[in-house]
Protein backbone atom coordinates (compact mmCIF):
# COMPACT_ATOMS: atom_id res chain seq x y z
CA UNK A 1 0.00 0.00 0.00
CA UNK A 2 2.44 2.14 0.84
CA UNK A 3 4.80 1.60 -1.78
CA UNK A 4 1.32 2.16 -4.45
CA UNK A 5 1.45 5.92 -2.95
CA UNK A 6 4.65 6.49 -2.96
CA UNK A 7 4.69 5.44 -7.14
CA UNK A 8 2.19 8.05 -7.47
CA UNK A 9 3.54 11.15 -6.22
CA UNK A 10 5.09 13.04 -8.18
CA UNK A 11 9.58 13.08 -8.29
CA UNK A 12 10.92 16.13 -6.99
CA UNK A 13 12.31 18.12 -9.04
CA UNK A 14 16.25 18.20 -9.06
CA UNK A 15 16.79 19.87 -12.56
CA UNK A 16 17.78 23.35 -11.04
CA UNK A 17 20.91 24.33 -9.19
CA UNK A 18 22.39 22.17 -6.60
CA UNK A 19 19.48 19.64 -7.65
CA UNK A 20 17.21 22.27 -6.18
CA UNK A 21 13.74 22.59 -8.61
CA UNK A 22 14.40 24.83 -11.89
CA UNK A 23 12.34 27.13 -10.40
CA UNK A 24 15.18 28.19 -8.18
CA UNK A 25 17.19 28.95 -10.81
CA UNK A 26 15.07 31.87 -12.29
CA UNK A 27 13.70 33.51 -9.00
CA UNK A 28 17.78 33.64 -7.73
CA UNK A 29 18.79 35.55 -10.41
CA UNK A 30 15.53 37.88 -10.44
CA UNK A 31 15.86 38.61 -6.97
CA UNK A 32 19.54 39.29 -7.62
CA UNK A 33 19.18 42.18 -10.20
CA UNK A 34 16.33 43.65 -7.91
CA UNK A 35 18.78 43.77 -4.99
CA UNK A 36 21.48 45.04 -6.80
CA UNK A 37 19.33 47.91 -7.73
CA UNK A 38 18.45 48.39 -4.12
CA UNK A 39 21.96 48.09 -2.32
CA UNK A 40 23.46 50.26 -5.31
CA UNK A 41 21.17 53.03 -4.21
CA UNK A 42 21.38 52.37 -0.36
CA UNK A 43 24.92 52.18 -0.64
CA UNK A 44 24.28 55.95 -2.01
CA UNK A 45 21.27 57.42 -0.16
CA UNK A 46 22.94 58.56 3.37
CA UNK A 47 25.32 59.94 1.76
CA UNK A 48 23.74 61.56 -1.01
CA UNK A 49 21.97 63.94 1.71
CA UNK A 50 24.33 64.23 4.33
CA UNK A 51 27.42 65.76 1.34
CA UNK A 52 27.40 69.42 0.86
CA UNK A 53 25.64 71.78 -2.58
CA UNK A 54 29.35 71.66 -3.38
CA UNK A 55 30.01 68.42 -3.39
CA UNK A 56 26.48 67.82 -4.99
CA UNK A 57 25.15 66.41 -2.28
CA UNK A 58 21.15 67.53 -0.59
CA UNK A 59 23.08 69.10 2.22
CA UNK A 60 20.40 67.93 4.92
CA UNK A 61 21.78 67.59 8.39
CA UNK A 62 22.43 64.37 9.95
CA UNK A 63 19.06 64.34 11.98
CA UNK A 64 16.43 64.99 9.33
CA UNK A 65 18.57 62.81 6.77
CA UNK A 66 17.83 59.76 9.60
CA UNK A 67 14.18 60.56 10.09
CA UNK A 68 14.02 60.50 5.38
CA UNK A 69 16.53 57.58 5.19
CA UNK A 70 14.94 55.20 8.34
CA UNK A 71 11.05 56.19 6.81
CA UNK A 72 12.65 55.13 3.24
CA UNK A 73 14.02 52.00 4.23
CA UNK A 74 11.67 50.85 6.77
CA UNK A 75 8.75 51.36 4.13
CA UNK A 76 10.49 48.95 1.67
CA UNK A 77 9.83 46.21 4.60
CA UNK A 78 6.39 47.20 5.92
CA UNK A 79 5.20 47.51 2.39
CA UNK A 80 5.26 44.01 1.48
CA UNK A 81 2.06 43.32 4.25
CA UNK A 82 0.16 44.94 1.64
CA UNK A 83 1.89 43.40 -1.36
CA UNK A 84 1.52 39.94 0.66
CA UNK A 85 -2.08 40.14 0.62
CA UNK A 86 -2.55 41.81 -2.94
CA UNK A 87 -0.71 38.66 -4.10
CA UNK A 88 -3.06 36.15 -1.53
CA UNK A 89 -6.23 38.01 -2.32
CA UNK A 90 -6.12 39.29 -6.23
CA UNK A 91 -2.82 39.33 -8.10
CA UNK A 92 -1.26 36.18 -7.26
CA UNK A 93 2.57 35.88 -6.40
CA UNK A 94 4.00 35.98 -10.10
CA UNK A 95 1.83 38.85 -11.27
CA UNK A 96 2.82 40.76 -8.30
CA UNK A 97 6.73 40.39 -8.42
CA UNK A 98 6.81 41.51 -12.31
CA UNK A 99 4.65 44.35 -11.35
CA UNK A 100 6.65 45.04 -8.37
CA UNK A 101 9.71 44.85 -10.20
CA UNK A 102 8.72 47.16 -13.18
CA UNK A 103 7.42 49.87 -10.46
CA UNK A 104 10.61 49.85 -8.90
CA UNK A 105 12.84 50.33 -11.99
CA UNK A 106 10.70 52.97 -12.20
CA UNK A 107 11.54 54.72 -9.24
CA UNK A 108 15.87 54.21 -9.83
CA UNK A 109 15.03 56.31 -13.09
CA UNK A 110 13.38 58.77 -11.74
CA UNK A 111 16.06 59.54 -9.08
CA UNK A 112 18.56 59.53 -11.76
CA UNK A 113 17.07 63.03 -12.58
CA UNK A 114 18.46 65.83 -10.66
CA UNK A 115 15.40 67.73 -9.03
CA UNK A 116 14.16 67.05 -5.21
CA UNK A 117 10.99 66.34 -6.51
CA UNK A 118 12.02 63.28 -8.69
CA UNK A 119 14.15 62.13 -5.60
CA UNK A 120 11.15 61.54 -3.38
CA UNK A 121 8.99 60.01 -5.90
CA UNK A 122 11.86 57.65 -6.56
CA UNK A 123 12.12 56.51 -3.08
CA UNK A 124 8.31 56.24 -3.16
CA UNK A 125 8.19 54.16 -6.41
CA UNK A 126 10.88 51.90 -5.08
CA UNK A 127 9.35 51.20 -1.68
CA UNK A 128 6.19 50.26 -3.31
CA UNK A 129 7.56 47.96 -5.85
CA UNK A 130 9.59 46.26 -3.57
CA UNK A 131 6.44 45.93 -1.26
CA UNK A 132 4.89 43.82 -3.94
CA UNK A 133 8.14 42.20 -5.26
CA UNK A 134 9.65 40.89 -2.06
CA UNK A 135 7.04 38.58 -0.25
CA UNK A 136 5.92 36.96 -3.36
CA UNK A 137 9.37 35.96 -4.70
CA UNK A 138 10.24 34.53 -1.30
CA UNK A 139 6.94 32.78 -1.06
CA UNK A 140 7.11 31.21 -4.60
CA UNK A 141 10.79 29.68 -3.43
CA UNK A 142 9.15 28.10 -0.75
CA UNK A 143 5.58 26.73 -3.04
CA UNK A 144 8.51 24.78 -4.91
CA UNK A 145 9.09 22.52 -2.15
CA UNK A 146 7.00 19.72 -0.89
CA UNK A 147 5.89 20.02 2.96
CA UNK A 148 9.21 17.83 4.57
CA UNK A 149 11.78 18.40 1.91
CA UNK A 150 14.87 18.79 3.38
CA UNK A 151 15.61 20.68 0.74
CA UNK A 152 13.91 23.62 1.57
CA UNK A 153 16.55 25.43 4.13
CA UNK A 154 19.41 24.84 1.63
CA UNK A 155 17.56 25.92 -0.88
CA UNK A 156 16.68 29.33 0.47
CA UNK A 157 20.59 29.74 1.47
CA UNK A 158 21.23 29.29 -2.50
CA UNK A 159 18.42 32.06 -2.65
CA UNK A 160 20.21 34.10 -0.40
CA UNK A 161 23.73 33.68 -2.28
CA UNK A 162 21.61 35.47 -5.27
CA UNK A 163 20.66 38.32 -3.27
CA UNK A 164 24.03 39.33 -1.91
CA UNK A 165 25.81 38.40 -5.08
CA UNK A 166 23.60 41.35 -6.43
CA UNK A 167 24.64 43.61 -3.24
CA UNK A 168 28.22 42.68 -3.55
CA UNK A 169 28.43 44.25 -7.22
CA UNK A 170 26.34 46.81 -7.27
CA UNK A 171 28.17 49.11 -4.44
CA UNK A 172 31.19 48.93 -6.52
CA UNK A 173 29.35 49.96 -9.85
CA UNK A 174 27.05 53.03 -8.65
CA UNK A 175 30.00 54.05 -5.52
CA UNK A 176 32.36 54.45 -8.90
CA UNK A 177 29.74 56.36 -10.61
CA UNK A 178 28.55 58.59 -7.96
CA UNK A 179 32.07 59.05 -5.99
CA UNK A 180 34.89 58.28 -7.90
CA UNK A 181 37.41 60.88 -9.22
CA UNK A 182 37.74 59.66 -12.04
CA UNK A 183 34.35 59.44 -13.17
CA UNK A 184 34.00 62.47 -12.43
CA UNK A 185 36.76 63.63 -14.78
CA UNK A 186 35.13 61.76 -17.51
CA UNK A 187 31.82 63.31 -17.52
CA UNK A 188 33.87 66.68 -16.77
CA UNK A 189 35.28 65.84 -20.59
CA UNK A 190 31.55 65.54 -22.08
CA UNK A 191 30.43 68.78 -20.75
CA UNK A 192 28.81 67.74 -17.91
CA UNK A 193 28.63 68.93 -14.36
CA UNK A 194 30.78 66.49 -12.10
CA UNK A 195 28.26 67.29 -8.86
CA UNK A 196 25.61 64.98 -11.13
CA UNK A 197 27.87 61.94 -10.68
CA UNK A 198 25.50 60.93 -7.62
CA UNK A 199 22.20 60.40 -10.65
CA UNK A 200 24.42 58.42 -12.77
CA UNK A 201 24.61 55.60 -9.88
CA UNK A 202 21.09 56.13 -8.90
CA UNK A 203 20.39 55.11 -13.02
CA UNK A 204 22.89 52.34 -12.96
CA UNK A 205 20.38 50.57 -10.27
CA UNK A 206 17.33 51.46 -12.81
CA UNK A 207 19.60 49.32 -15.20
CA UNK A 208 19.96 46.36 -12.99
CA UNK A 209 15.90 46.15 -12.19
CA UNK A 210 15.50 46.34 -16.20
CA UNK A 211 18.10 43.54 -16.94
CA UNK A 212 16.21 41.19 -13.40
CA UNK A 213 12.94 42.16 -15.10
CA UNK A 214 14.00 40.81 -19.00
CA UNK A 215 15.74 37.62 -16.63
CA UNK A 216 12.15 37.15 -15.24
CA UNK A 217 10.15 37.29 -17.90
CA UNK A 218 12.23 35.18 -20.50
CA UNK A 219 12.16 32.44 -17.89
CA UNK A 220 8.21 32.15 -16.66
CA UNK A 221 7.67 28.75 -17.81
CA UNK A 222 9.84 27.59 -14.79
CA UNK A 223 7.04 28.96 -12.83
CA UNK A 224 4.02 27.56 -14.08
CA UNK A 225 3.24 25.75 -10.80
CA UNK A 226 3.43 28.63 -8.40
CA UNK A 227 2.09 31.64 -7.34
CA UNK A 228 -0.96 31.02 -9.72
CA UNK A 229 -4.12 33.52 -9.49
CA UNK A 230 -6.23 32.96 -6.69
CA UNK A 231 -8.92 31.48 -8.39
CA UNK A 232 -12.50 32.89 -8.52
CA UNK A 233 -15.09 31.21 -6.50
CA UNK A 234 -17.47 29.42 -8.04
CA UNK A 235 -21.53 29.70 -8.33
CA UNK A 236 -22.85 27.72 -4.66
CA UNK A 237 -18.97 26.77 -3.55
CA UNK A 238 -18.96 27.42 -0.05
CA UNK A 239 -16.36 29.92 0.97
CA UNK A 240 -12.68 29.74 1.79
CA UNK A 241 -13.14 32.24 4.48
CA UNK A 242 -15.76 33.31 7.53
CA UNK A 243 -16.73 35.62 4.40
CA UNK A 244 -18.13 39.55 4.91
CA UNK A 245 -15.81 42.15 6.51
CA UNK A 246 -14.28 41.32 9.94
CA UNK A 247 -15.07 44.73 11.21
CA UNK A 248 -13.27 43.97 14.57
CA UNK A 249 -10.19 43.31 12.98
CA UNK A 250 -10.15 46.67 10.82
CA UNK A 251 -11.40 48.61 13.93
CA UNK A 252 -8.45 47.31 15.78
CA UNK A 253 -5.92 48.05 12.88
CA UNK A 254 -7.83 51.73 12.33
CA UNK A 255 -7.57 52.80 16.24
CA UNK A 256 -3.92 51.03 16.39
CA UNK A 257 -2.90 53.62 12.96
CA UNK A 258 -4.56 56.63 14.82
CA UNK A 259 -2.62 56.10 18.07
CA UNK A 260 0.45 55.69 16.17
CA UNK A 261 -0.41 58.48 14.05
CA UNK A 262 -0.77 61.01 17.29
CA UNK A 263 2.03 59.43 19.14
CA UNK A 264 4.56 59.93 16.35
CA UNK A 265 3.28 63.59 15.58
CA UNK A 266 3.67 64.69 19.17
CA UNK A 267 6.95 63.17 20.13
CA UNK A 268 8.57 63.55 16.62
CA UNK A 269 10.23 66.39 15.40
CA UNK A 270 9.79 66.00 11.82
CA UNK A 271 5.72 66.56 11.88
CA UNK A 272 3.84 64.42 9.58
CA UNK A 273 6.94 62.51 8.77
CA UNK A 274 7.50 61.62 12.32
CA UNK A 275 3.88 60.09 12.58
CA UNK A 276 3.96 57.67 9.39
CA UNK A 277 5.87 55.08 10.58
CA UNK A 278 4.38 54.67 13.78
CA UNK A 279 0.93 54.72 12.27
CA UNK A 280 2.04 51.91 9.76
CA UNK A 281 3.37 49.92 12.48
CA UNK A 282 0.36 49.74 15.29
CA UNK A 283 -2.23 49.90 12.19
CA UNK A 284 -0.61 46.36 10.94
CA UNK A 285 0.11 44.96 14.66
CA UNK A 286 -3.71 46.05 14.98
CA UNK A 287 -5.01 44.28 11.49
CA UNK A 288 -2.39 41.56 12.83
CA UNK A 289 -4.25 40.81 16.84
CA UNK A 290 -7.50 41.20 14.89
CA UNK A 291 -6.73 38.13 12.23
CA UNK A 292 -4.45 35.82 14.97
CA UNK A 293 -7.87 35.92 17.13
CA UNK A 294 -9.83 34.19 15.01
CA UNK A 295 -7.22 30.94 14.67
CA UNK A 296 -7.10 28.08 16.59
CA UNK A 297 -5.61 25.05 17.25
CA UNK A 298 -2.66 24.40 15.03
CA UNK A 299 -3.38 27.02 13.22
CA UNK A 300 -2.51 29.56 16.05
CA UNK A 301 0.03 27.48 17.54
CA UNK A 302 2.33 27.96 14.20
CA UNK A 303 1.46 31.72 13.87
CA UNK A 304 2.33 32.31 17.29
CA UNK A 305 5.93 30.61 16.75
CA UNK A 306 5.92 33.03 13.76
CA UNK A 307 5.32 36.32 16.99
CA UNK A 308 7.97 34.87 18.49
CA UNK A 309 10.38 34.84 15.79
CA UNK A 310 9.34 38.03 14.93
CA UNK A 311 10.61 40.12 18.07
CA UNK A 312 14.35 38.71 18.04
CA UNK A 313 14.01 38.87 14.76
CA UNK A 314 13.40 43.24 15.40
CA UNK A 315 16.62 42.90 17.45
CA UNK A 316 19.04 41.25 15.09
CA UNK A 317 17.93 43.97 11.87
CA UNK A 318 18.41 47.20 14.27
CA UNK A 319 22.06 46.28 14.28
CA UNK A 320 22.36 45.04 11.03
CA UNK A 321 20.72 47.55 8.83
CA UNK A 322 22.81 49.65 10.78
CA UNK A 323 25.38 49.04 7.21
CA UNK A 324 23.15 51.46 5.12
CA UNK A 325 23.45 54.45 8.02
CA UNK A 326 25.51 54.65 11.36
CA UNK A 327 28.33 52.18 9.10
CA UNK A 328 28.23 54.11 6.52
CA UNK A 329 29.47 57.43 7.77
CA UNK A 330 32.15 55.54 10.34
CA UNK A 331 33.13 54.89 6.67
CA UNK A 332 32.98 57.79 5.41
CA UNK A 333 34.26 59.77 8.05
CA UNK A 334 36.34 57.69 10.85
CA UNK A 335 37.87 55.11 8.78
CA UNK A 336 40.84 55.09 6.15
CA UNK A 337 39.54 54.92 2.60
CA UNK A 338 42.64 53.50 0.78
CA UNK A 339 44.54 50.58 -0.03
CA UNK A 340 48.20 50.16 -0.88
CA UNK A 341 48.02 54.26 -0.89
CA UNK A 342 45.14 54.01 -3.39
CA UNK A 343 41.77 56.06 -2.22
CA UNK A 344 38.39 54.29 -2.87
CA UNK A 345 34.46 55.59 -2.54
CA UNK A 346 33.66 55.19 1.04
CA UNK A 347 30.48 53.62 -0.37
CA UNK A 348 32.79 50.53 -1.54
CA UNK A 349 32.18 49.04 2.38
CA UNK A 350 28.71 48.08 1.24
CA UNK A 351 30.41 44.90 -0.65
CA UNK A 352 32.29 43.82 1.89
CA UNK A 353 29.67 41.98 3.93
CA UNK A 354 27.82 40.60 0.77
CA UNK A 355 31.01 38.96 -0.30
CA UNK A 356 31.22 37.13 2.16
CA UNK A 357 27.73 36.17 2.61
CA UNK A 358 28.58 35.09 -0.94
CA UNK A 359 31.41 33.04 -0.25
CA UNK A 360 29.93 31.36 2.98
CA UNK A 361 26.09 30.76 1.39
CA UNK A 362 27.01 27.40 -0.16
CA UNK A 363 28.91 26.69 3.11
CA UNK A 364 26.37 27.02 5.13
CA UNK A 365 23.74 25.43 3.04
CA UNK A 366 26.09 22.21 2.82
CA UNK A 367 26.03 21.87 6.42
CA UNK A 368 22.52 21.85 6.97
CA UNK A 369 21.75 19.70 4.09
CA UNK A 370 24.75 17.25 5.53
CA UNK A 371 23.44 17.46 9.00
CA UNK A 372 20.11 17.08 8.03
CA UNK A 373 17.77 16.35 10.90
CA UNK A 374 21.02 16.97 13.32
CA UNK A 375 20.81 20.24 12.54
CA UNK A 376 20.14 23.41 14.84
CA UNK A 377 16.15 24.33 15.04
CA UNK A 378 15.35 27.32 13.51
CA UNK A 379 15.04 29.41 17.45
CA UNK A 380 18.64 27.14 17.86
CA UNK A 381 19.77 29.38 14.56
CA UNK A 382 18.40 32.57 15.27
CA UNK A 383 20.23 32.63 18.78
CA UNK A 384 23.43 32.10 16.84
CA UNK A 385 22.55 34.86 14.54
CA UNK A 386 22.08 37.29 17.25
CA UNK A 387 25.11 35.94 18.51
CA UNK A 388 27.20 37.02 15.89
CA UNK A 389 25.68 39.99 15.45
CA UNK A 390 26.27 41.03 19.19
CA UNK A 391 29.91 40.31 18.97
CA UNK A 392 30.22 42.54 15.43
CA UNK A 393 28.79 45.64 17.62
CA UNK A 394 31.28 44.71 20.29
CA UNK A 395 34.41 44.89 17.68
CA UNK A 396 32.71 48.41 16.61
CA UNK A 397 32.35 49.92 19.79
CA UNK A 398 35.99 49.28 20.56
CA UNK A 399 37.22 50.56 16.96
CA UNK A 400 35.13 53.96 17.41
CA UNK A 401 36.99 54.54 21.53
CA UNK A 402 40.09 54.82 18.52
CA UNK A 403 38.75 57.50 16.57
CA UNK A 404 39.98 60.49 18.64
CA UNK A 405 43.17 60.26 17.51
CA UNK A 406 42.65 60.13 13.62
CA UNK A 407 40.77 57.87 11.26
CA UNK A 408 41.04 54.12 12.18
CA UNK A 409 41.95 50.71 9.52
CA UNK A 410 39.17 49.77 7.56
CA UNK A 411 40.11 46.47 8.82
CA UNK A 412 37.95 46.99 11.74
CA UNK A 413 35.04 47.44 9.64
CA UNK A 414 35.97 44.30 7.61
CA UNK A 415 35.82 42.53 10.64
CA UNK A 416 32.02 43.58 11.07
CA UNK A 417 31.01 42.78 8.33
CA UNK A 418 32.15 39.43 8.61
CA UNK A 419 30.57 38.63 12.06
CA UNK A 420 27.27 39.99 10.75
CA UNK A 421 27.49 37.50 7.78
CA UNK A 422 27.66 34.97 10.22
CA UNK A 423 25.07 36.14 11.90
CA UNK A 424 22.97 36.87 8.97
CA UNK A 425 23.42 33.61 7.11
CA UNK A 426 22.26 31.80 10.63
CA UNK A 427 18.94 34.21 10.43
CA UNK A 428 17.86 35.40 7.53
CA UNK A 429 17.50 32.42 5.00
CA UNK A 430 16.16 30.56 7.86
CA UNK A 431 13.56 32.56 8.87
CA UNK A 432 12.53 32.87 5.86
CA UNK A 433 12.32 29.01 5.46
CA UNK A 434 10.67 29.01 8.79
CA UNK A 435 7.48 31.33 7.72
CA UNK A 436 6.79 29.42 4.77
CA UNK A 437 6.84 26.01 6.78
CA UNK A 438 4.66 27.45 9.20
CA UNK A 439 2.22 29.75 8.03
CA UNK A 440 -0.99 28.37 7.08
CA UNK A 441 -1.45 27.76 3.67
CA UNK A 442 -3.90 30.74 3.25
CA UNK A 443 -1.88 33.08 5.16
CA UNK A 444 1.21 32.86 3.62
CA UNK A 445 2.09 36.11 2.05
CA UNK A 446 0.03 38.13 5.19
CA UNK A 447 3.00 35.99 7.09
CA UNK A 448 5.67 36.72 4.71
CA UNK A 449 4.57 40.46 5.46
CA UNK A 450 4.99 39.76 8.94
CA UNK A 451 8.76 38.38 8.61
CA UNK A 452 9.30 41.63 6.64
CA UNK A 453 7.69 44.02 9.08
CA UNK A 454 10.56 42.65 11.92
CA UNK A 455 12.99 43.84 9.30
CA UNK A 456 10.70 47.78 8.71
CA UNK A 457 11.02 47.98 12.34
CA UNK A 458 14.55 47.00 13.12
CA UNK A 459 15.65 49.05 9.68
CA UNK A 460 13.89 52.18 11.06
CA UNK A 461 15.81 52.04 14.84
CA UNK A 462 18.82 51.41 12.75
CA UNK A 463 18.11 54.29 10.19
CA UNK A 464 17.85 56.96 12.75
CA UNK A 465 21.20 56.15 14.48
CA UNK A 466 22.48 58.41 11.84
CA UNK A 467 21.76 60.89 14.36
CA UNK A 468 24.97 59.81 16.16
CA UNK A 469 27.39 61.97 13.71
CA UNK A 470 25.77 64.68 14.16
CA UNK A 471 28.39 66.83 16.51
CA UNK A 472 29.17 63.72 17.99
CA UNK A 473 32.14 62.83 20.00
CA UNK A 474 33.88 59.30 20.11
CA UNK A 475 32.37 58.66 23.70
CA UNK A 476 29.04 59.00 22.61
CA UNK A 477 29.46 56.59 19.28
CA UNK A 478 31.33 54.28 21.86
CA UNK A 479 28.78 54.51 24.51
CA UNK A 480 25.96 53.95 21.75
CA UNK A 481 27.45 51.10 19.76
CA UNK A 482 27.94 49.29 23.16
CA UNK A 483 24.23 49.48 24.12
CA UNK A 484 23.62 47.80 20.80
CA UNK A 485 25.82 45.36 21.18
CA UNK A 486 24.44 44.47 24.76
CA UNK A 487 20.90 44.36 23.80
CA UNK A 488 21.68 41.98 21.00
CA UNK A 489 23.60 39.28 22.97
CA UNK A 490 21.20 39.89 26.26
CA UNK A 491 18.71 38.71 23.46
CA UNK A 492 20.64 35.30 22.34
CA UNK A 493 20.63 34.39 25.44
CA UNK A 494 17.14 35.22 25.88
CA UNK A 495 16.69 33.06 22.73
CA UNK A 496 18.36 30.60 24.26
CA UNK A 497 16.54 29.80 27.15
CA UNK A 498 13.38 29.54 25.39
CA UNK A 499 14.37 27.58 22.55
CA UNK A 500 12.86 23.99 24.35
CA UNK A 501 9.57 26.00 24.67
CA UNK A 502 9.08 27.26 21.60
CA UNK A 503 10.29 23.87 19.68
CA UNK A 504 7.27 22.49 22.20
CA UNK A 505 4.82 25.15 20.76
CA UNK A 506 6.26 24.14 17.08
CA UNK A 507 4.03 21.99 14.99
CA UNK A 508 5.01 19.34 12.69
CA UNK A 509 5.58 20.35 9.10
CA UNK A 510 6.83 16.47 7.80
Amino acid sequence: MATDLAETLPAPDTSGIGGHPKGLTNLFFTEMWERFSYYGMRALLTLYMTKTFAEGGLNLDEKFASVVYATYVSSVWYLPLIGGWLADKVLGARRAVLIGGIVIACGHYSMAINTMPNFYVGLILIACGTGLLKPNISAMVGQLYEQGDKRRDAGFSIFYMGINLGAFFSPFVTGFLAQHEAFKRFIVSLGMDPNNSWHWGFGAAGVGMTLGLIQYVAGRRRLSHVGQKPKKQERGEAPAESGGVDYVTWVLAILGGLIGAGTGYYFGDTGLLSALFPAVVLFWVGYLAGTARLLKGEELKRVLVIFILFVFSIVFWMTFEQAGSSLTLFADRLTRNEILGHAFPSAWFQSVQPAFVWILAPVFALIWQRMGERQPSSPGKFAFGLLFAGIAFVVISFASTLTGGGRVSPMWLVVVYLLQSFGELCLSPVGLSAVTKLAPARMVGLMMGVWFLSISIGSYIAGRTTELFQGSTPGLLTRAFAIFAGITLLAALLLTVLTPLIKKLTPRTD
